[in-house]
């Protein structure tokens, strides 16, 4: 096989992996429940007071956006809201941090050199280690529901993603939305609903 072949086969296949990587978009869902909970019992909620994501004791727009995602999730699991003694209190935190991702992979270059003996310009390939410096902001979101009459956590769902640079409101409530449904797609249980044995 041709080092030219060779080359072109291995600059396709790192295309390819580059391009898996980038339709990896969603963030990364854990979720733990807490195996002696009973969660037949809780049919209604309420936000935990104060939340931390408002621990300076103020609201934000994000905050607000927050917490209308969590409770929208809630009740579409048939829970109620009701801050007259619910049965499980919902806690919200979010923070951001910097990322350094480096990579490096090999790559293969070409030098040209002049062969007096047959008087012509030849092609000689080497190879060398190309090393990329990626930084980025890393979000996390954080969902807790707290057993109201214990005061024990029961479930905790968190979503770990990048976090876009968009100055849209609307773009930045939707990341929040679609980040809120995916930590709740974990969520197994509906209100009063008995779980199926394991």
């Amino acid at each position: 096989m041709s080092t030219f072949r060779l080359a072109a086969r291995v600059l396709g296949l790192a295309a390819l992996v580059a391009l898996l990587a980038a339709c990896a978009t969603g963030p990364r869902i854990t979720t733990e429940a807490d195996p002696e909970a009973d969660f037949s019992r809780y049919r209604s909620f309420a936000f935990y007071s104060p939340l931390a994501i408002e621990s300076r004791g103020y609201s934000s727009a994000s905050s607000e956006r927050m917490k209308a995602a969590a409770r929208a999730e809630m009740e579409a699991r048939g829970y109620v809201f009701t801050t007259e003694k619910p049965d499980l209190w919902l806690n919200i935190n979010a923070y951001t941090q910097q990322r350094t991702d480096v990579t490096s992979m090999p790559t293969v270059d070409y030098a040209y050199y002049y062969s007096y003996r047959a008087r012509g310009y030849y092609v000689v390939p080497y190879w060398r280690d190309r090393t990329d410096v990626h930084r980025y902001t890393e979000g996390t979101l954080n969902v807790d529901l707290i057993d109201a009459s214990r005061n024990r956590l029961v479930w905790e769902g968190i979503a770990v993603g990048r976090v876009g640079r968009s100055g849209d409101a609307a773009e930045r409530g939707a990341r929040i939305d679609g980040a809120m449904a995916d930590i709740f797609a974990q969520y197994p249980y509906r209100a009063g609903m008995v779980p199926a044995p394991r």
